[in-house]
């Protein structure tokens, strides 16, 4: 059985206070993007898991597809061994959500195939103990994203009729310092009211509260958006804790950017 799982990208990302578990909640547009990563589960006489496409750091028991496996597992004892084959095609700790999604479809496609039955509000449970934003991947619309990650609201959101470019530039940003380096949003603004607009009016009011630090630490990193709104975006953010930045042009209409031999660069569509 196979399955796709796709990346994302953050409009707007609002870190509130936090929390006495040790979290922050957020307030952040998620959207969906078709960039994907390919994912097959089989049966095995023994579970093992392979990768393939972007090299995946740290230890392989640490992946969120085998914690999925293990998590449902636990639950579920007579669950049996399977082979987990995953080709990374969305770039590793670069905002996308590719790690996320991995976790995330695990767990739907064992789901269906072992028929367990597991109804979507239990998979977002399940998939928060693997991650904040990984209960977004069960549903996998626009969503306002609350909480910690956890309470989604869809929202009517369509940017099919734009061009999207996404920059990486290959650079990985610990979360964890990420979130100790932002002091919380001063103004609380409503993101849906603000995407309800033309993208042409987003520039300047919707703002990733990432951005700042992340820019400051590595201000080479400016040069990618300033660069896609000289090339004609008409809005251009880092998406999550970065690295990676992405423009809005109008339908295809992306230009050869001049940084195109230095980073990997994805055209959707």
């Amino acid at each position: 059985m196979i399955s796709f799982p796709n990346c994302k990208i953050n409009l707007g990302l609002q870190v509130l206070a936090k929390r006495r578990d040790g979290f922050h909640d957020i307030s952040s547009i998620i959207y969906p993007l078709k960039l994907y990563d390919v994912l097959e589960i089989v049966p095995g006489e023994s579970f093992m898991m392979n990768t393939s496409g972007y090299k995946i750091a740290g230890e392989q028991d640490s992946n969120l597809c085998i914690r999925a496996y293990h998590l449902l597992k636990d639950e579920y004892p007579d669950l049996p061994p399977v082979h987990i084959f995953l080709h990374k095609g969305i770039p590793i700790g670069a905002g996308m959500g590719g790690g996320s999604a991995d976790g995330t479809f695990s767990l739907i496609l064992l789901n269906k195939f072992f028929e367990l039955g597991l109804s979507p509000e239990r998979l977002k449970n399940y998939s928060l103990q693997l991650g904040s934003d990984c209960p977004f991947f069960v549903v996998n619309k626009p969503c306002l994203v609350t909480g910690r990650g956890e309470i989604l609201q869809q929202i009517e959101l369509d940017l099919s009729e734009f061009s999207i470019v996404v920059v990486f530039p290959g650079i990985h940003i610990d979360t964890k310092w990420a979130y100790s380096s932002v002091n919380g949003s001063s103004k609380i603004t409503s993101l849906p009211d603000i995407a309800s607009a033309h993208p042409a009016f987003w520039k300047g009011s919707l703002l990733n509260d990432f951005e700042e630090p992340v820019l400051r630490k590595f201000p080479e990193l400016r040069d990618i958006k300033d660069t896609l709104y000289r090339s004609g975006a008409m809005y251009a953010s880092m998406t999550g804790s970065g690295s990676s930045f992405f423009g809005i042009f109008e339908k295809n209409q992306i230009p050869q950017l001049p940084f195109k031999n230095r980073f990997p660069l994805f055209r959707l569509p």
